[in-house]
């Protein structure tokens, strides 16, 4: 019956530590402590809105808007002035967003988003914050997008552009 005991023991540890290294913050999203070396998700100064990306859109200060997702949705809808980079989950996508990233200035005020799926699922935000956090960039923002881009930002009224 000991060893019992001990393996519960364990494991009540293990599930004490796993739900003391992650938080949720006000907005559900997940985030891991400092003690943490992965970098995912970002902190929520990092994240912006759709409502504060529309009005940072019509500001003076307007951000630099990477689309790293699937073209076929950007061609549907994507945010106004935003670039296409591609899907960053893509060995071809990441060189791309090096590529473009890499002549601008690391203070930049850069935000990249995607939207093809809910938050949690999405294969390109992540690979294209770290990437751009590697790089250097101070003043990157991840667009949160809880559910899709349709029903977060086109659905809700935010400005949009079709085609390429």
């Amino acid at each position: 019956m000991k060893p019992l005991v001990i393996c519960l023991a364990a494991a009540a540890v293990l599930v004490a530590s796993v739900a003391g290294a992650q938080r949720e913050n006000k907005d559900g999203v997940t985030a891991r402590t400092q003690s943490q070396s992965s970098e995912w998700p970002p902190s929520s100064r990092e994240l912006i809105r759709p409502e504060e990306l529309a009005k940072a859109l019509q500001s003076s200060a307007k951000p630099i808007v990477f689309n790293v997702g699937p073209r076929l949705i950007y061609v549907q809808a994507h945010i106004p002035g935003a670039e296409y980079i591609g899907p960053t989950s893509s060995p071809q996508g990441l060189e791309k967003l090096r590529a473009r990233a890499a002549s601008l200035p690391r203070d930049s005020f850069l935000v990249i988003y995607c939207g093809c799926c809910p938050w949690e699922h999405c294969p390109n935000v992540r690979p294209a914050y770290t990437e751009l956090r590697q790089m250097g960039f101070t003043r990157l923002k991840v667009l949160y997008i809880a559910n899709s881009f349709g029903s977060d930002w086109v659905e809700k009224g935010y400005p949009t552009a079709k085609g390429e």
